[in-house]
């Protein structure tokens, strides 16, 4: 399979991992990393998202796990080839065995959240059978230190119940992005962002396209830095 590149970094991809997505890409660019030192991926795929948000926070550390372990290798060889590798590292590792004494500033993650499909790597990657939303979001809050951050993509019909799953376990949403496909369609996705701090919440919109084939102005200019063209092709 070809790799994706972009600007700064190469992606390889592999037939037994999700490949370069626009969800990734939409939570690479808009997650908040940049007051955070130790940044931790849960289910890292390729890595493409930890190492957007190496290019965009040229000081934070990065740690990634995938229980996948053809995604950890992959997820490996394309941190050991950035120009971010000393700030990057990766494990494979099951997210309900993960044991660390380090807190985080920022927990990213591109939750799985079909429910059924038909390949072995949807089947790891996307199926709640593996890690469900009520699992990322006890182990984050167990992860995030005092002022950290969890911030999350996901389906727009899924928001209520994360939310509602969150706050249970005292993560309060600060942050919600209403991600639409085109001007004017209903949202798509949604990145959340929660911390143990209550405020008010800030909400914001952001379309991917302005017309069929045409990405919008607010999305090439998050991207210009990343992608190495200017409209899609």
């Amino acid at each position: 399979m070809k790799p994706f590149k972009f600007k700064y970094f190469e992606i390889q991809q592999s037939e037994d991992v999700f490949r370069v997505g626009t969800d990734g890409v939409l939570l690479g660019i808009l997650a908040d990393v940049e007051n955070a030192s130790e940044v931790l991926e849960i289910g890292t795929g390729t890595g493409l998202i930890s190492l957007m948000l190496a290019q965009r926070n040229s000081h934070a550390s990065f740690l990634g796990i995938d229980i996948n372990a053809a995604a950890a290798w992959l997820t490996k060889t394309n941190f050991e080839h950035s120009p971010f590798h000393s700030r990057l590292k990766n494990i494979h590792q099951d997210l309900k065995a993960f044991e660390t004494e380090k807190k985080f500033d920022l927990i990213v993650s591109n939750p799985p959240y079909f429910e059924e499909s038909g390949s072995d790597k949807d089947k790891i990657a996307r199926q709640t059978i593996e890690l469900n939303f009520q699992q990322l979001i006890s182990a984050s809050a167990k992860l995030l230190s005092d002022h950290g951050v969890l911030s999350v993509i996901i389906p727009a019909e899924a928001g209520r119940i994360f939310v509602e799953t969150a706050s249970e376990n005292h993560l309060f949403l600060n942050r919600k992005v209403n991600i639409k496909g085109i001007e004017n369609s209903k949202t798509k996705r949604l990145v959340l962002e929660f911390s143990f701090v209550k405020e008010v919440i800030e909400e914001s919109d952001f379309i991917i396209e302005k017309s069929p084939r045409q990405y919008s102005d607010q999305y090439l200019e998050l991207t210009k830095e990343f992608h190495v063209f200017n409209s899609r092709g």
